[in-house]
């Protein structure tokens, strides 16, 4: 990978850009948090226990901004030229989601501003940094799309995955971890692809989610939370991913094709994504807003159920692994196919738990 120091050019062995990257973005995360611990403790910058969340005591909430951090000075120092012209929309997009997540951390915000602030993001990567999905890659028959429907389409699917993340930050691990799956999936298909860049991109941003997590689900002195900041800056990262991973796969010939790269995404994230298409779903159909907060998350009724936090991600996590193995397994039965499938036992697993909880009320 070509870097340029000065007038000097200089050849970095792939292998050692990618490493480098995850080991930076890991301890410029793990040095940060205990600061922006310290910093909370004295100016009472805490998440109290109400009856919507599920932890004990008051615990800081800034924990995206050291995921922030982490990730745009490795980006920063590692990032070759070639991909500078993106870079630089997906750092804006980035610092709008930065201050508007600190903003709710810390004072909280009405929903519909976050709303805009995320469609204004979404804008700047699809209109300014031209990256957007062009191609549906035959589902329903649809290949290329016109410049309107691809900014569009890209808008909607950025703020869907963003909102995702968001509404699955509800249990220690749960959006880190899922945020760790889908960066190292990413970051190997896209440096198997010869997509060096953003393997980079998903390694840095896998590195510093590994430093969080320690933290948030093993730490006692210097626990923190992700809080809207970091659960916003992933949902951005990853679908950014996601979006240069369909894209880049349509022209990817030979072993590394994926044949239903959409399902692909899907099953990558599929706890994100269906778990929000479910509450959203359930909230509509009780005639309330989609929007309104409850406890209604798969990962509310594995707490119910008595599992504790690291018990439930793990279980969550698994289930994760297992959509991605199954995905990749079943390509060949096509995009439209394989999505019902995924549809099918994503429900039917969703279900087990809420029938539990269901089961021992009634008991």
């Amino acid at each position: 990978m070509r870097h340029y120091f000065g007038n000097i050019q200089i050849d970095f062995p792939v292998w050692l850009v990618i490493i480098g990257g995850f080991v930076t973005a890991f301890f410029l995360t793990y040095i940060v948090i205990p600061s922006i611990v310290k910093v909370s403790g004295i100016k009472g910058l805490y998440d109290e226990p109400n009856h919507r969340t599920s932890h004990l005591g008051n615990v800081p909430t800034l924990g995206g901004s050291a995921v922030f951090i982490g990730f745009i000075l490795t980006i920063s120092i590692f990032s070759g030229h070639g991909i500078d012209h993106e870079l630089k929309y997906i750092f804006g997009a980035l610092l709008i989601l930065f201050f508007i997540g600190i903003k709710d951390d810390i004072l909280i915000i009405d929903p519909r501003k976050k709303l805009v602030a995320q469609i204004l993001a979404a804008s700047i990567l699809s209109i300014l940094g031209n990256i957007r999905l062009t191609n549906l890659h035959n589902v329903l028959g649809i290949g290329e799309i016109s410049y309107l429907s691809s900014i569009l389409l890209t808008i909607l699917v950025v703020v869907f995955i963003i909102n995702g993340f968001n509404l699955i930050d509800g249990i220690d691990g749960l959006a880190s971890g899922t945020g760790i799956i889908a960066s190292l999936f990413f970051g190997f298909w896209f440096l198997l692809a010869g997509f060096v860049s953003y393997s980079l991109m998903s390694f840095a941003l896998a590195g510093s989610l590994f430093a969080f997590f320690k933290f948030n689900v093993f730490g006692k002195e210097n626990k923190i939370f992700l809080g809207d900041t970091g659960s916003l800056i992933i949902g951005l990262i990853i679908s950014v991913l996601a979006i240069r991973f369909l894209e880049y796969d349509h022209h990817v010939a030979g072993k590394w094709h994926m044949e239903s790269a959409p399902a692909v995404v899907f099953g990558v994230l599929i706890i994100p994504l269906f778990d929000t298409l479910r509450i959203m779903l359930i909230r509509t159909m009780q005639g309330s807003s989609p929007f309104n907060p409850d406890r209604q998350h798969v990962h509310h009724r594995m707490l119910e159920l008595g599992n504790s936090h690291l018990r439930s991600t793990l279980i969550i996590l698994g289930f994760n692994l297992f959509f991605i193995a199954v995905t990749i397994s079943l390509q060949s039965i096509g995009v439209f196919w394989l999505v019902v499938l995924q549809l099918i036992l994503a429900s039917a697993v969703s279900f087990i738990p809420v029938y539990l909880v269901k089961y021992n009320r009634v008991k």
